[in-house]
């Protein structure tokens, strides 16, 4: 009976890895897609946020006396 069981337990397991054997590898595909899709958006955002900034990129531009490009303006 125990023996039955376990068996059981291990044709369910077995059965339902028959899904990966059908998917294949188009899933990892597709999350690599979707990662690079997902990074290109992000890089896209970022320099579109960092041409707003006006805080200078590098400190060399405007040294330490002057930090924003406007005395006393923020972007909000």
């Amino acid at each position: 009976m125990w023996t039955d069981f376990v068996y059981a337990i291990g044709d369910t397991f077995t059965w339902s890895f028959g899904f990966f054997e059908f998917i294949q590898n188009h899933f990892n595909n597709m999350l690599l897609a979707l990662g690079f899709v997902g990074f290109a958006y992000w890089m896209n955002i970022q320099h579109k946020l960092s041409k707003k900034a006006n805080v200078p990129s590098e400190i060399k531009e405007e040294g330490f006396t002057n930090w924003y490009k406007e005395e006393n303006k923020q972007i909000k």
